[in-house]
């Protein structure tokens, strides 16, 4: 019995076709080999075509057959995982209405701030358990008020990966999960928020069927089936954001448990099975995939935009013509703390960590005579280690203490370097393992699809790889200094927004 899983990712989509007996992947594909563009017509602005996100998987799809190893006739169910907070808006003929405005986006802050401040500030934490800040029902306010015309097309909004799940079945559904990302539940009325859909204006008629995370959200089409050379009928059986679904593939689902992943963007995710929420909405609580209203299970997220995309970026700039793992192997010859340099890892949108400042990447301490490009190369990771380290320290006051870390052995944990700074600047050991999005994904499929009696049979073949241990406490005052930097930034910021209003 196999199990196909498909992660709708920021740079690229990655497929994996998994074995449910041995919750292997036996066979995975990516696609494309360069980066996926984001589309960005102003400052702070994101966007991606959805339908180049479906053409995207069918190619990793396709990939993943012309490897031979099985046969695509025995896939007997379908999981999704997808970017998270991306707007997608189609019609009554289920076309796309306009580009998705995705995650990195910026433009709807405002509509967000104003938002918590007429609902009430006490009244959205404690019942939605965050700001509306950014997310996906702002996203929706900005084009209801900068794009009419649209808006009085939409037959029904959806996230990424409830785009794909339409594309293979036709069908349009949502879950608990996926309205706690975009700031549509009530967590105390346990439906609905009345005051955002009131505050914004929408009709309720815009939202999508709601069905648990892991159910059948649909079946495979004949016309896909045939073009995808898969079974019809088959059913799409699960469905989460990248971040739930990334603890998912690493067993992470019981109160204190958390995961972390550097990909494009840096996160840590821990579940709790309370209702909190951080007073200043820095980091984010939402319903995590095995969330009911009996058994609660939140998530909570600390977002950082710009960590894998920083290391592109310095890779696209000083490392063109060598290998990650060659830019890896150069940071290694200088010393810890970069001899000084000093980087702030912020240039990728607004950071909710920092009150939904745009910050921007900035470089400190350089010295024209000593520094080179592998100390850009530390720098970097340092850098984006540090970051952590601060929001992480903003969900210890928060009460999420973890004492281990799990974290896939992909992006930039492939790089030894940066997994022992990271548990060096944190002071929390780090698991790896060789699970990714596409993985669980697949096994979230089976959960949902009733081919495993529980998640923790879907994860009991699932094998530790590595284990870092803190080695140092050198990086304590290379983390201080770095704080002391960005809290000066954060200061000027203040300043030049004071000055230019």
């Amino acid at each position: 019995m196999l199990l196909l899983g498909i992660d709708i990712g920021t740079s690229s989509v990655k497929v994996s076709v998994v074995d449910a007996g041995s919750q292997k992947a036996i066979a995975s594909a990516q696609y494309p080999d360069t980066e996926s563009p984001i589309i960005s017509l102003q400052l702070g602005w994101a966007e991606q075509s959805p339908e180049m996100w479906w053409e995207q998987a069918q190619q990793a799809i396709q990939l993943c057959h012309n490897s031979g190893t099985y046969n695509p006739q025995d896939i007997a169910a379908i999981g999704i995982a997808y970017q998270m907070h991306g707007l997608v808006l189609v019609d009554k003929n289920q076309q796309a209405l306009r580009n998705s405005i995705i995650w990195c986006d910026s433009r709807a802050v405002e509509y967000g701030d104003e938002a918590f401040a007429a609902i009430g500030e006490e009244k959205s934490l404690s019942h939605l358990l965050n700001s509306p800040g950014n997310f996906t029902a702002a996203k929706l306010a900005w084009v209801k008020a900068n794009e009419p015309e649209v808006y009085a097309k939409i037959d029904k909004i959806m996230l990424p990966g409830d785009f794909i799940a339409m594309k293979l079945t036709g069908e349009i559904t949502t879950s608990v999960s996926a309205l706690s990302e975009g700031i549509f539940f009530d967590f105390k009325e346990n439906g609905l928020s009345r005051d955002v859909m009131n505050y914004f204006g929408f009709n309720e008629e815009l939202i999508p069927a709601v069905n648990p995370v892991f159910s059948i959200h649909g079946t495979l089409s004949q016309s896909v089936s045939q073009q995808l050379r898969l079974k019809a009928g088959i059913p799409v059986a699960y469905k989460a954001g990248d971040q739930p679904n990334n603890a998912l593939s690493l067993n992470v689902l019981n109160p204190g448990e958390v995961a972390a992943t550097a990909g494009t963007s840096g996160v840590i995710y821990g579940v709790s099975d309370q209702l909190a929420y951080d007073p200043q909405s820095r980091v984010n609580t939402f319903a995590h995939v095995n969330y009911t209203d009996e058994q609660k299970r939140l998530g909570i997220l600390l977002c950082i935009n710009g960590t894998g995309s920083l290391n592109r970026w310095t890779k696209n700039l000083f490392g063109a013509n060598i290998s990650y793992a060659q830019m890896n192997e150069q940071a290694r010859q200088v010393p810890a703390g970069s001899n000084g340099l000093r980087i702030l890892p912020f240039g990728n949108g607004a950071e909710r960590m920092l009150n939904n400042k745009l910050v921007g990447v900035h470089f400190h301490n350089i010295d024209l005579n000593l520094h080179s490009q592998q100390h850009i190369f530390r720098a970097v990771q340092e850098g984006i280690a540090c970051a952590f380290r601060y929001g992480l320290d903003i969900m210890r006051s928060n009460g999420m203490n973890p004492t281990v870390i799990r974290a896939g052995k992909a992006n930039l944990f492939l790089s030894d370097l940066f997994a022992e700074t990271f548990v060096n600047v944190t002071g929390v050991p780090v698991e790896l393992y060789n699970n990714d999005g596409s993985v669980g994904a697949a096994l979230g499929a089976g959960i949902g699809a009733g081919l495993f009696a529980s998640a923790a049979e879907a994860f009991k073949g699932m094998e530790r790889v590595q284990v870092i241990e803190p080695a140092t406490n050198h990086f304590e005052e290379v983390y201080q200094e770095w704080k002391l930097l960005l809290e000066k930034q954060l200061i000027a910021e203040e300043a030049i927004n004071e000055v230019n209003n």
